[in-house]
């Protein structure tokens, strides 16, 4: 193996499996932690590493090049730290953290010290987001995406994503980040006014099962973006559609993948393209492997996690949250 020597954090994320096969390949993980060993025997097998309830101990490894963190939202910015501390470049999942404080705070910190750091913001340039583009610079976008309901994560292990303190907040924390990220990408901006309608009324859980945001720009763009934990528990996992309006024309896309492009002349370009995002982890892991040396460069940073997060964490405070409980 001639991978970086890796760590990797929370190994539990239900993420995780995405990126595992890639990481075997492409790095060579020395250890892995998580609260309960039990349950990532699989991985310490797949990678030939050992395991440590503790994540600090895996810090105790010598000579370590690279970390993945992942697990309890709340937890993310200690790691993080730590890390920057030691200075070991990572690749974090978002929201990193709770607050916009938090995650500010790890930014400022990491920039200050020169760590690498990257966010797997998977949907960027993703089989959607370069359809999208045909339309040009987008004007006008939708963006609904509705993932399974919330007990999936009692079932996969990750219960904290349904207690607010620990997961930050529900689906829009969660889902809302790479439809906000692909939007300000894609319009040029790093900031948006947002109008915000949050909602618990399908599930009646402690975190929100549906969001929509109304996003305007400084220049008077706008962006719909939906997102859910609404679609039931299926095969076909989710629901999602999209759609654009820009200078060159208007590009769509359903659910089944089914997308069209029409020019401002009329003219329409129809295809089928792959709406899964599941296959989107194992390049981004690649992706971070030929990059590593480089300071993670073109892939999405902690400043461009913060400024969607800013976005995301003040819809929180300002949204109409009807059917939210507790």
């Amino acid at each position: 193996m001639s991978g970086a020597r890796t760590i990797v954090v929370g190994a539990s994320h239900w993420h995780v499996p995405l990126y595992a096969a890639a990481i075997a390949e492409v790095h060579d993980v020395v250890g892995l932690s998580d609260e309960d060993a039990g349950r990532v025997g699989d991985l310490a097998k797949l990678w030939d590493c050992p395991v440590e309830a503790d994540w600090r101990r895996l810090l105790e490894l010598r000579d370590l090049e690279l970390a993945y963190v992942f697990g309890p939202h709340d937890r993310m910015p200690e790691v993080c730290r730590v890390l920057i501390e030691r200075g070991i470049p990572f690749v974090v999942e978002k929201p990193l953290g709770t607050s916009i404080e938090q995650l500010r705070e790890v930014r400022r910190a990491a920039e200050e010290a020169r760590v690498p750091a990257t966010v797997p913001l998977i949907q960027r340039d993703g089989p959607a987001d370069r359809w999208l583009a045909k339309a040009g610079r987008p004007v006008y976008q939708r963006l609904s995406f509705i993932a399974g309901p919330p007990e999936r994560y009692e079932r996969n292990g990750n219960p904290w994503m349904l207690e607010p303190a620990r997961a930050g907040g529900g689906c829009l924390a969660n889902l809302g980040p790479h439809f906000a990220d692909l939007f300000l990408q894609r319009s040029g901006n790093t900031a948006a006014e947002a109008d915000a309608r949050l909602s618990s009324a399908l599930h009646a859980g402690t975190v929100e099962d549906h969001a929509t945001l109304l996003l305007t720009t400084p220049d008077g763009r706008e962006a719909i973006i939906e997102v859910g934990y609404a679609f039931p528990d299926s095969g076909l996992k989710r629901y999602c559609s999209y759609s654009s309006a820009g200078e060159a024309g208007f590009a769509s896309i359903t659910s089944d993948g089914e997308a069209t492009f029409t020019t401002l002349d009329g003219s329409t370009e129809r295809a089928v393209i792959d709406v899964d995002s599941d296959p989107l982890y194992e390049p981004f892991v690649r992706q971070v492997a030929r990059t590593l040396g480089d300071g993670f460069r073109g892939l999405p940073t902690l400043g461009e996690l913060e400024d969607t997060m800013r976005i995301i964490w003040h819809a929180y405070g300002t949204g109409s949250q009807g059917g939210l409980h507790g």
